[in-house]
C-alpha cells in the first residue's frame, strides 16, 4: 500500500502544487505515494460556507470553528498521524520526518485566520508541528514541506539511496560543501583534496568539513550531537 498524505485545507486548490513536479511530482505518477485533499468548507453549515467566527474574549482576527473541523476530520479516517502545522508546535526535524515517512501516511490540518480553536486539538489529540520560528499565513506551505521531506525518502523516490546517507542531520551534522566544473571559477579554486584520488582522505576532508560547518552555523546541533568518531579539523 502507498504512503499516503492526507491534507485538511481550505485551499485545496493549493495542491499537488510544487508536490506535482521533480522527484515528488514522478512518485506521485509512479504511484509510491498518495495525496488527498479534503475542503473543510465542505462541512459548513451555511450558504457562505464559513469555517471560522470570532475569538472570544475579543481581539483582532477569525478562528476556525471546532464544529467544521471536527465534521472534517471525522469524515477523513486517512492513515497515519494528525498532525497540525502551527508556529506553536514543537519544531520538526528530521527524526521526526524519517518516523513519518516509515509509517503508511499522515494526516495534515492546515490553520487560517488566528488558528483551530484549542477544543479541537484537545479532542483528537492533535500533534502541533512548526517548520521554525516563523509565521506563514496558513498551513498549506508548511504542509508541502513536510510531504516533500517525507516522500524523498520513501523506498524508490531517490534514484540512489546512498545520497541519504551523508546528507544534513543525518548523523546530527550539516553536510559538508560541494563543488563540481569548472575546477576554478572566478579565482576560486575547488580544495586540492577533493580532485586527488585519495578516497580516504576525500572522507576525512568532507567529515572535518561538516563538523566545521556544523560547530560554526548550528552550535545548538553541534552540543547534542552523537558521540561518534569521524573527522578531524586537519
Amino acid at each position: 500500500m502507498a504512503w499516503q498524505a492526507t491534507v485538511l485545507t481550505i485551499f485545496p486548490d493549493m495542491f499537488p502544487g510544487p508536490l506535482g513536479h521533480s522527484l515528488a511530482g514522478k512518485a506521485l505518477a509512479e504511484g509510491r505515494w498518495r495525496l488527498e485533499t479534503v475542503d473543510i468548507r465542505g462541512f459548513a453549515r451555511d450558504k457562505h460556507r464559513s469555517v471560522d467566527d470570532a475569538p472570544f474574549g475579543g481581539g483582532p482576527g477569525m478562528v476556525m470553528r471546532p464544529d467544521i473541523v471536527d465534521a472534517a476530520l471525522a469524515a477523513t479516517p486517512a492513515p497515519g498521524p494528525l498532525v497540525f502545522l502551527t508556529p506553536r508546535g514543537r519544531r520538526i526535524d528530521q527524526g521526526r520526518v524519517a518516523a513519518l515517512a516509515a509509517g503508511e501516511g499522515v494526516r495534515l490540518l492546515c490553520g487560517r485566520f488566528e488558528g483551530v480553536d484549542e477544543r479541537v486539538i484537545e479532542a483528537w489529540a492533535i500533534e502541533e508541528l512548526s517548520l521554525g520560528d516563523f509565521v506563514l499565513s496558513g498551513g498549506e506551505p508548511a504542509a508541502i514541506a513536510v510531504i516533500d521531506a517525507c516522500v524523498r525518502l520513501l523506498p524508490g523516490v531517490i534514484g540512489d539511496p546512498a545520497a541519504l546517507e551523508e546528507e544534513s542531520f543525518r548523523r546530527g551534522l550539516l553536510e559538508y560543501p560541494h563543488y563540481t566544473r569548472p575546477q576554478v571559477w572566478q579565482g576560486r579554486a575547488v580544495p586540492e583534496v577533493l580532485v586527488s584520488g585519495h578516497h580516504e582522505q576525500v572522507r576525512r576532508w568532507r567529515a572535518a568539513a561538516a563538523e566545521r560547518a556544523t560547530r560554526e552555523r548550528r552550535p545548538d546541533l553541534w552540543k547534542h550531537r552523537p558521540a561518534e568518531g569521524g573527522g578531524t579539523d586537519g
